[in-house]
């Protein structure tokens, strides 16, 4: 089970690295066919979706698991709260995408549909998988659910701060927003529509870091010596 796991977590990385840097270069492409003159923007608008910085974090944790488990070891604590947080952020990505975004077309210029399916579907089920079979996973405590959702809330801010100052390059809009449901331009409700959204993902960020803590003081099926 061990090995498998360190094939399935190197997998899962390369497959992480392949797909951003695809999409990346997907990305500065369509805008340079734009002839936009402010190639910055491209990459602070990307590393700007919740669903890019999630998948960062997912190649991190699947990099750093496969060295734990080369080693032979146990999840230190440090790694046991990042793989817990990551893992509940590409769940939400994986929710949100597929009940939200999926046939949508997002401000980033042309998706690559390979990269898009492994960011948003192949990547969170893995991680998912990851966490409930993998060996070594460390028990966590309910404490720990204040540092699951502390990165959303700060994304959240950021993007809602951000939103009205960014100049929307490839729709020549005074407003850059990374999803359809956070601009307040785009529901009549305004503002109202986009706090429901916030709050509604913030319930669901909070119910699935939840249930990975709780996941997570099961027994595990194949301890590893501790870290």
């Amino acid at each position: 089970m061990r090995a498998l796991f360190i094939v399935l977590r190197i997998a899962g990385a390369i497959a992480g690295i392949a797909a951003i840097v695809v999409q990346l270069i997907r990305t500065y492409e369509y805008w340079t066919e734009l002839g936009i003159q402010n190639r910055s923007g491209v990459f602070i608008n990307f590393f700007s979706f919740f669903t890019i910085d999630s998948n960062v974090g997912a190649v991190i944790v699947f990099a750093i698991g496969s060295v734990c488990l080369i080693r032979n070891e146990g999840d230190p604590r440090w790694f046991a709260l990042l793989r817990a947080s990551i893992t509940s952020y590409m769940v939400v990505t994986f929710v949100v995408y597929n009940l939200l975004l999926r046939g949508v077309e997002l401000p980033q210029g042309m998706t690559v549909a390979w990269s898009n399916e492994i960011l948003h579907v192949v990547a969170p089920l893995l991680l998912i998988a990851d966490w409930f079979f993998a060996p070594g996973r460390r028990r966590l405590e309910w404490r720990d659910l204040q540092v699951i959702i502390a990165f959303p809330i700060v994304w959240a801010i950021y993007t809602l701060i951000r939103g009205p100052l960014a100049y929307n390059e490839t729709a020549h809009k005074p407003t850059w927003y990374p999803y359809p449901f956070l601009d307040p331009s785009l529901s009549p409700e305004g503002y109202f529509s986009v706090a429901f959204y916030v709050l509604l993902i913030a319930a669901v960020v909070f119910g699935v870091g939840a249930g990975v803590i709780r996941v997570s003081r099961t027994r595990d099926r194949w301890p590893l010596p501790p870290a």
